[in-house]
Parts: structure tokens; C-alpha cells; sequence
């Protein structure tokens, strides 16, 4: 675990191995991550918002080609989603009634249903920028049996809003000085900002329970 976070804290100064290491690769490898974090609902943890920030502030000073990373990504998260429906699809209800199916956190995934079910499609477009619901919504899509045209729309436009938001931020601001010194805080700031909106909600839930409760 510590490994894992001094990773999602420090991804700039490991983009810059990858680079020098494996030169144009690092497109590849920069989208087997996003493709991985959105497409396997086991691997919730890796690097998703502050990983598109930082490939973005790279892509600004030539260290990605914009006009390459920018559609690889996009594409890595579109059909990262697909196949996280399509596992979903086939698993079906075996990831919530059996422990059986293994690395699969049960707790998240019943919170994320819960989620899909108060918001509907408009999940897939939301949980694009909250981590872990990220991963496990277009799983729960595909549980739920979700018909694919729909599914696909707001897979595109979710896919779409996240990897240019992100990307783009970082192009056009991940290189100020004030950014670039204290990437960190921008992590932490980025980490926060993703986790309030679950967390109003989460808050305006237990508010109308103990309202119900009373009447």
C-alpha cells in the first residue's frame, strides 16, 4: 500500500523515468493504466485524475505529443468501460450474492449500486470523477443489465468530459510555478475535490433518514 501512494503522489517524477526509459512507449503505457483503472473493476487504486493532469502538463512542455496522448487516452477510457460492463454483464450477480468471486471489494460495489440506482445512467457520466465509484460504476451497469446503446452514450460523453477536463487542465495549468513546486498539494487537492460530492451526498442521505425517522 505504501508503494501504491507514494506512486499516486509522486506520478510526475514516475512519468519522467518513463519517459527517458521507453521514449514513444510511454503512450502505450500511459494507456494500458487508464484502460486498467476504468476496465478491471480489481484495480480501483491505480492513478486516474492526477495521472491525465500530469500527462497533460508533460504533453505541454513536448513531453507527449498532445495530438497523440490526448485521443489514446480518450479511447483508453471509452473502451476501458466497455469491457468493465461487458465483465459485469457475464458475472452478473455473482460479485454480489457470492464471496466467491474473488478481489472484488463487496462494500464499494454495493455502495456504487446504491449510487447507480438514485441517479440512473447519469452514473457513468458522474462516477468519472470519483475514484473507486469510477471503476466499479460501468461494472454495476453491466450487473444491472443496463441496455449497451445507453450504456455507450454516456460512456462516450463521460469518457469524453473526464480525460479532456483533466488533460487539459494540466496542459494549460500544470506548469505554473505554483503548481509545478507543490504537485503534491495539487494531488491531495484533486483527491478531495473528487470525494466531496459522494460525501454530500452520503450527508443528505443520513439527513433524510433520521427526517423520515421522526415523522
Amino acid at each position: 500500500m505504501g508503494q501504491v501512494i507514494d506512486f499516486l503522489m509522486n506520478v510526475d517524477k514516475y512519468i519522467v523515468v518513463l519517459l527517458n526509459n521507453y521514449g514513444i512507449w510511454a503512450n502505450v503505457i500511459m494507456f494500458l493504466v487508464i484502460f486498467a483503472e476504468t476496465g478491471l473493476v480489481i484495480l480501483p487504486f491505480l492513478p486516474g485524475d492526477s495521472l491525465l493532469f500530469v500527462v497533460g502538463t508533460f504533453a505541454a512542455k513536448d513531453g507527449f505529443n498532445i495530438f497523440i496522448i490526448y485521443p489514446l487516452l480518450l479511447l483508453a477510457a471509452v473502451l476501458g468501460d466497455s469491457l468493465n460492463y461487458y465483465i459485469g454483464h457475464k458475472i452478473g450477480r455473482k460479485a454480489f450474492n457470492s464471496k466467491a468471486v474473488p478481489f472484488i471489494n463487496h462494500e464499494q460495489l454495493e455502495k456504487t449500486e446504491l449510487f447507480y440506482e438514485k441517479h440512473g445512467g447519469k452514473t457513468i457520466i458522474l462516477a468519472r470523477f470519483i475514484p473507486i465509484v469510477r471503476t466499479f460504476a460501468p461494472f454495476v451497469a453491466g450487473v444491472g443489465k443496463m441496455n449497451y446503446k445507453e450504456f455507450i452514450s454516456y460512456n462516450l460523453a463521460g469518457g469524453f468530459l473526464w480525460v479532456t477536463l483533466f488533460i487539459f487542465g494540466g496542459y494549460f495549468f500544470g506548469n505554473i510555478p505554483v503548481v509545478k513546486n507543490n504537485f503534491e498539494y495539487v494531488v491531495i487537492a484533486i483527491v478531495v475535490l473528487s470525494v466531496v460530492p459522494p460525501l454530500y451526498e452520503y450527508i443528505i442521505t443520513k439527513k433524510r433518514k433520521r427526517q423520515n425517522g421522526k415523522n
